[in-house]
């Protein structure tokens, strides 16, 4: 019988740091800590992820590895460690690449690279019930926006992609316009619940093919907010993020369907952290039911950023021997 493989995977590409052990392709343990020092400047400080990301990454390996039952004394049960590469802030990922990088020179185990994005779409395969190959997904996160085909574990092929803002920065951005604190992607969510989804509308991009654009949304809700009287947003804010909401979600679900129409894949699943948003997990789900599609919708855990996603990756590298080298380095833009 064959000895399982054990792989540590270390995530810090943003804001978040965290740490995660996968056995045999079962995600062990997964442990991740946010930092909060942000919310004052309405967005992420790169300097200062940084800096939390020095404090934060030992006592969050350590916690991964405990909740995996591995001590200190055992850690040569381990095969391979693995972090995220790229994309992200370029200090966030040395943080994570050096210690990673040390933690292999010292136990003498192969390193795997991870790509953040590729580690998203993966994510669906966490669980019990993991989408057939091909599949579709719908990655939506705060610095993309992807459908992405995938053949394989390794083989994905991105079909569709924003030409300028991510959905997440149109939410971000928009929450923004309406006065709410960062992040307020979830924040358009929560209030959106209790709003009026058709109360205003907003100009939607004609963009061809299966591309993206949100910067023209964004200027729509900027230039009808300059239009109103003082106290207009407070007065209509549940209705203003639900219609906000709509318009966003709404691109998105036209985009797949498209996907669909053309590939006629109809496995879809979604993934990044703006998949964590209620309307467009609700509209997906609603969509497929009526059109046939079988529908996989992560968990809330693995749809931000985290580190489980980036051991379910590595550890198919790490069956097709995909391994790099101590003086790799990490890339805040690069490509797949």
């Amino acid at each position: 019988m064959s000895k399982p493989v054990t792989i540590l995977a270390i995530e810090s590409s943003c804001d978040e740091t965290s740490a995660s052990v996968c056995v045999d392709g079962k995600i062990i343990s997964n442990y991740i800590a946010n930092q909060s020092v942000h919310e004052q400047y309405g967005g992420v400080v790169p300097e200062l992820a940084s800096r939390a990301h020095m404090q934060n990454i030992v006592p969050v390996v350590d916690q991964a590895l405990s909740a995996a039952h591995i001590s200190r004394n055992d850690l040569s049960v381990i095969d391979a460690i693995a972090f995220t590469q790229a994309p992200g802030l370029i200090g966030s990922l040395l943080v994570g690449a050096q210690f990673a990088k040390s933690m292999a020179l010292a136990l003498n185990k192969p390193l795997i690279g991870v790509h953040h994005m590729q580690a998203h779409v993966l994510a669906n395969l966490i669980g019990d019930n993991p989408p057939s190959f091909p599949f579709l997904c719908l990655t939506v996160s705060g610095g993309h926006t992807q459908i992405v085909l995938a053949h394989s574990p390794l083989q994905l092929e991105v079909i569709g992609e924003t030409i300028d803002d991510a959905a997440g920065e149109a939410f971000d951005k928009t929450a923004k316009l309406l006065g709410l604190p960062y992040p307020g992607g979830p924040l358009v969510d929560l209030h959106a619940k209790t709003g009026n989804p058709k109360a205003f509308s907003f100009a939607e991009p004609q963009i061809p093919e299966l591309n993206f654009s949100f910067s023209g949304l964004k200027t729509s809700v900027l230039y009808f907010l300059q239009k109103q009287e003082p106290g207009f947003i407070e007065q209509h804010l549940n209705d203003l993020c639900a219609s906000v909401q709509y318009a966003i979600v709404n691109i998105l679900i036209k985009k797949i369907k498209k996907a669909v129409q053309q590939t006629g894949i109809k496995n879809i699943c979604i993934a990044g952290g703006v998949s964590a948003n209620s309307g467009l997990r609700s509209a997906l789900q609603e969509t497929g039911e009526k059109l046939g599609w079988k529908t996989y919708i992560p968990v809330f855990e693995y749809c931000t950023d985290n580190a489980a996603m980036i051991a379910i990756t590595a550890h198919y590298k790490f069956l097709d021997q995909q391994f790099i080298d101590l003086d790799a380095s990490p890339s805040a833009r690069a490509t797949w």
